[in-house]
């Protein structure tokens, strides 16, 4: 690649975490890695999960996302021989589009010599996600809450437990956000509003303490995921899951369609996905066992003749 190239890895993730609904994220440890350099025409060369969606350039959320973000800082829009390999499921709740967002963002920055700082590029990210949780984690890695204050993006940071682990369970078909949030009431009972306030109070505690033996009571949702089980039908069967085979915690992965499943150790993960499997009854899914992400996103540009 050429000197003026662009590199970076971006984890995935997994947003609200229950209760933390638009608030709290935590990064994973499988990624979206993407190369760029300047070209004469645009053009995509992906591998991985979803590569077909991935290498089309029609309706392409990273191109037109890295076009859009030039044009409006009135900085010439420079075509780009784009490739990737991509591990994180499109429609899955995993933090595909806060990833395709944020690196295309970062390029926008880059290519067009906008001397943003990274605060910035999350900024901007955040803005178009039109949420902080999924972004502000996959940039800066680890148990994140995030709070926007206009377009200032407010972001505290823990470590979770070097033994903790994720299973996240994926059904056979995603589910676009949209249709997730379509199902939202527009209201609340106070009852439900101080239930997920209560939870909330003590998520990122719970992380940065180790208590796994608080983990299910601060994931216990009742503004988001009673009214997305009809969409995501994994959820209700694993719910109940929560404090049995090393399970800490269950909770819709961001909108779904999948289910994170927080277990205490490695060791304890093998009769925890027996335990999963079971409580699906035959239902088709795909069980990743994942570590947390304790750093962000990364970027590095190659010198001019380097190898």
């Amino acid at each position: 690649m050429s000197g003026n190239a662009f590199r970076m890895r971006l984890p995935a993730t997994s947003a609200n975490l229950g209760s933390g609904f638009d608030t709290a994220a935590i990064a994973l440890d499988f990624f979206l890695e993407i190369e760029a350099e300047s070209a004469e025409r645009f053009s995509i060369e992906a591998t991985g999960r979803d590569s077909e969606v991935c290498s089309r350039l029609e309706n392409n959320l990273i191109v037109s996302t890295y076009t859009n973000v030039l044009s409006q800082h009135t900085s010439e829009v420079h075509p780009l021989a784009i490739r990737m390999k991509n591990d994180i499921p499109l429609g899955m709740g995993c933090g595909s589009s806060a990833a395709g967002i944020l690196a295309a963002t970062a390029m926008a920055a880059h290519f067009g010599k906008l001397n943003w700082s990274g605060g910035r590029i999350l900024e901007e990210a955040c803005a178009l996600e039109g949420h902080p949780d999924n972004a502000a984690a996959c940039w800066v890695g680890g148990f994140v809450a995030a709070a926007m204050e206009g377009r200032l993006v407010h972001t505290l940071r823990v470590e979770p437990p070097d033994e903790w682990r994720a299973i996240v369970v994926f059904p056979g078909q995603g589910l676009r956000t949209s249709a997730a949030r379509a199902v939202l009431p527009t209201s609340y009972t106070t009852e439900q509003v101080v239930t997920n306030l209560q939870s909330v109070s003590i998520l990122g505690l719970a992380f940065a303490q180790g208590r796994g033996d608080l983990l299910a009571t601060a994931m216990r949702d009742r503004i988001h995921q009673p009214y997305r089980s009809g969409l995501c039908p994994l959820l209700p069967k694993l719910l109940p899951l929560a404090g049995k085979e090393g399970i800490l915690g269950v909770a819709l992965s961001g909108a779904g369609p999948g289910v994170l499943v927080i277990v205490r150790s490695e060791s304890e993960a093998v009769h925890a996905c027996e335990a999963i499997k079971s409580a699906l009854s035959g239902d088709p899914a795909c069980l990743a066992l994942t570590r947390f992400q304790s750093s962000g996103a990364q970027q590095w540009c190659r010198a001019e003749g380097s190898e």
